[in-house]
């Protein structure tokens, strides 16, 4: 089995780390590999995102943390490694999810190997994995959205305002979030004690094995509303529609995503609303095209505008005109460049360029006064002008 890469290097900080320290680097590298801010490397992402949250869930422990710091990323070398293929130093464990802590006095000396449960689920049965989340009483920060939006190639380049209708869970006004009817309270659950789990105590033969469960009377909430509000059934959130203004900035390319901060689905406990992110995708345009910030766009000129040189107007994506002066003599297929009237970078002040291609475009018909002239020409220049065929009759 392969070694696991070492929590501390995944997050980037050192072993003395404090919580804070530790904290603020997860929050850093959740949001720079979180699947939807990578959406052109995705799956590789996601695997980095898996990683730093196996890494923050054992080290924001102080338990795990202290067992992680005794036995590396592999576990206890005694045991052969716990491994598993949940989150945490020792993985999920084994058996059907549930979680455990060995309680008989002929293994304290593995106290700070924590859950130990994981290894003897397997042989004695287990309930439920109660999972962290459901574990966590504190404040929860809300889930995040996600939606897509179409705006044109000018939209792009300009930047725009866009006014956009989702439908989202939002806090009930009635109950404001605690999902019980006004003038009643939440109690703390009896059967449970507000600890959202309720332990329970087997007899084996190797001594007693203590396995905690989620409780159903409360379903790991450790709080229970007797009477519900009428409004949001005890739920705590009704869903409604929402309008919201989002701003999509100049120079946004195909694919990449706006983040808007506290837009998603409102949190649990007091915690704050998840973010909202909005992938953009930008239509082809008809006349203009893209690489990088550069625009690009081909421009049909006449045989006397390539021969004797001219005076265009190239059309802008901002729908100015621009004027430019080709050479006489210029051949189809040649390319002229305008300076700084590209995309703009999102992050900077620059500008990409503006480069046009000059198709020279051949008459298919020509009036006799135009034929002549033509036929002249190539008299002065040398060439054989075009000899007429008399048809089959003469």
């Amino acid at each position: 089995m392969a070694s696991k890469r070492d929590y501390y290097e995944v997050l980037g900080v050192s072993k003395t780390a404090t919580d804070e320290e530790i904290k603020k680097a997860y929050r850093k590298l959740a949001k720079k590999y979180h699947p939807d801010a990578n959406p052109d490397n995705k799956e590789e992402a996601e695997a980095k995102f898996k990683e730093v949250n196996e890494a923050y869930e054992t080290l924001s422990d102080p338990q795990k943390r202290k067992a992680y710091d005794q036995f590396g990323p592999d576990g206890p070398q005694g045991f052969g490694g716990f491994g598993g293929s949940g989150s945490g130093p020792f993985g999920s464990g084994f058996g059907n999810g549930g979680y455990y802590s060995y309680t008989s006095s002929g293994f304290d000396g593995f106290s700070d190997f924590g859950d130990l449960g994981d290894i003897f689920s397997s042989f004695f049965g287990g309930g439920a994995r109660t999972n962290s989340r459901t574990q966590t009483k504190g404040p929860r920060k809300g889930a995040d959205l996600n939606l897509s939006m179409d705006i044109t190639f000018e939209e792009a380049f300009l930047g725009v305002e866009k006014e956009i209708l989702i439908t989202r869970p939002e806090t009930c006004s009635i109950c404001h979030g605690t999902g019980a009817r006004p003038g009643t309270s939440v109690t703390k659950c009896s059967v449970c004690n507000g600890t959202g789990t309720v332990r329970q105590v087997q007899n084996t033969i190797l001594g007693q094995i203590q396995t905690t469960r989620t409780c159903t009377n409360c379903h790991g909430t450790g709080e229970v509303i007797k009477e519900v509000c009428d409004n949001c059934k005890g739920k705590g959130t009704v869903r409604k529609q929402a309008r919201i203004k989002v701003k999509i900035p100049a120079g946004i390319d195909d694919n990449q995503t706006v983040v808007l901060r506290g837009e998603g689905e409102p949190g649990e406990k007091g915690g704050a609303k998840g973010d909202l992110y909005i992938t953009v995708r930008i239509k082809k345009s008809s006349i203009f095209t893209r690489d990088g910030n550069t625009v690009m766009c081909e421009v049909p000129i006449t045989i006397t505008q390539a021969t004797l040189g001219a005076r265009l107007k190239i059309p802008m994506v901002d729908g100015s005109v621009e004027e430019y002066d080709i050479p006489e003599g210029t051949q189809t297929g040649t390319k002229f460049t305008i300076r700084d009237r590209g995309f703009k970078s999102i992050n900077s002040s620059s500008r990409g360029n503006f480069v046009f291609t000059v198709l020279v475009q051949t008459p298919k018909r020509l009036t006799r006064e135009q034929r002549d002239l033509l036929e002249k020409l190539a008299v002065t220049m040398n060439e054989q002008p075009p000899i007429k065929k008399k048809g089959i009759f003469g």
